[in-house]
């Protein structure tokens, strides 16, 4: 798959993802063309994720991306604050202990990536 294709389903599961929230009243998500480079290169590693692992249940989709903010210095915290230091979020906790929005939204995500994938 080519790079330009993973972007372009990154581009479509991030702004699902982001309705979904604004839907559920946070509106913090900012658009794909806005949206930080941290942010928008974590949504591509997960798209690469499930192109690489196609089995790969919604579970394992939010342990692989919880394992990457942690690596990259993020810790759970009651709200989302990528300038605090260290950074914080409220979704760093184990997939069963999601609010089930986040759930949802975690789903939406996987079968979008496997929806589009070739």
């Amino acid at each position: 798959m080519t790079e330009h294709l993973t972007i372009a389903i990154a581009r479509v599961a991030h702004e699902a993802n982001r309705a979904w929230c604004e839907a559920n009243g946070d509106r913090s998500q900012s658009g794909w063309d806005y949206a930080p480079d941290w942010q928008r290169e974590s949504v591509v590693n997960g798209v690469k994720f499930h192109i690489m692992n196609p089995e790969a249940g919604v579970s394992a989709s939010h342990d692989k991306w919880m394992a990457e903010k942690v690596a990259a210095g993020w810790v759970y915290g009651y709200e989302k604050d990528p300038e605090a230091i260290p950074p914080t979020h409220p979704c760093i906790v184990p997939f069963d202990q999601l609010p089930k929005v986040q759930q949802i939204k975690d789903a939406i995500f996987c079968a979008i990536v496997h929806a589009v994938t070739p």
